[in-house]
């Protein structure tokens, strides 16, 4: 068995990899051939065959993205921001090492430069060597790929950028990511977006037990920075849950594109046949469930000065630094 932060192998028997998604709940998924293998100063890194998922990313024994439904999960959290641009030409994005949420940004032909700034440089190349869906993207001439901390790196920033993507970690507690997920940190994306300017970022589960963890928290968070903000959800297969984004206008006028609209831009972008999104998919994504709604609406925590969202030794909670 694999189990998130250890491997045990049974030589005899199938290998699979065991993740602890909750006290009592136990996600497990049969590994046919471990392809390759990588450990950083930060984190442990395989690229695994599955028989569910096909090839698969796994970052210290945890399930990052599959075969099967990566450009879901990809195009959920990139293209949404985009088309809602009326010309993105200058992309930050925080994390995303492997490769992916870069590709996608690049599939824009308005897309002049895109800065990329993931913290594990070891990572990153080991993605780039073993993900060739992806090598065309890191051979962008638009792309400047930057090895360091993305706050330290967007702080430091003299650009001002049409979009940030944060394509982050979980707010794990002790984790290099949950700084990231507050009022005092998205002030300083806001400060560095150009004007009419979009902030998206990744916020974990989005499901019926977890989503108040992230989701609903950070919504509420941006709200107190944004004029304008959109959550929106999907189903990952292989997260075994719907998974959450929220996406910040800095511009109070800016709408959601039609489904025409959505459809007409993925033209004239150069886009090409997506998997998962086109208009009507797009405007599915923020048609949320009565519970979500029901949350968001009630939700009054906001993060930051010694509220952080995190989870805890396999918990989800709200914890106090």
């Amino acid at each position: 068995f694999f189990r998130a932060n250890s491997f045990f192998y049974y030589p005899l028997k199938m290998m699979r990899i065991e993740e602890d998604l909750e006290p009592g709940l136990r996600f497990s998924y049969e590994v046919q051939k471990v392809l390759h293998s990588c450990e950083s100063e930060f984190q442990t890194v395989h690229v695994v065959d599955t028989v569910p998922f096909g090839k698969a990313l796994i970052i210290d024994g945890l399930m990052q993205s599959s075969d099967v439904d990566e450009r879901v999960y990809h195009e959920c959290l990139v293209h949404p921001a985009l088309l809602s641009h009326p010309c993105p030409k200058t992309v930050y994005i925080g994390g995303a090492g492997e490769g992916s949420t870069v590709r996608e940004v690049l599939k824009h032909n308005t897309v002049e430069k895109c800065v990329m700034v993931d913290i594990d440089g070891d990572v990153v190349k080991f993605c780039k060597d073993v993900l060739p869906q992806n090598s065309k993207a890191f051979a962008d001439p638009r792309l400047e790929l930057v090895i360091d901390c993305a706050k330290k790196q967007l702080l430091a920033s003299t650009c001002k950028f049409d979009i940030i993507i944060m394509d982050l970690d979980d707010p794990l507690e002790g984790g290099p990511c949950y700084q990231l997920y507050t009022k005092e940190f998205y002030e300083e994306c806001k400060a560095r977006l150009n004007p009419g300017g979009i902030l998206v970022s990744q916020c974990s589960s989005g499901g019926v037990k977890h989503h108040k963890m992230v989701f609903t928290p950070v919504h509420n968070t941006l709200k107190q920075v944004f004029p304008k903000v959109h959550g929106y959800a999907q189903h990952v297969y292989s997260f075994a849950d719907v998974w959450s984004f929220n996406m910040g206008f800095s511009d109070p006028s800016m709408e959601l594109p039609s489904a025409e609209k959505v459809d007409q831009l993925i033209e004239s972008r150069g886009l090409g046949d997506l998997f998962f999104l086109d208009g009507e998919s797009f405007r599915g994504l923020f048609c949320l469930a009565k519970y979500l709604r029901k949350s968001l609406a009630d939700e009054k925590r906001v993060l930051g000065d010694g509220l952080f969202a995190a989870f805890q030794s396999g918990v989800d909670t709200i914890a106090e630094k």
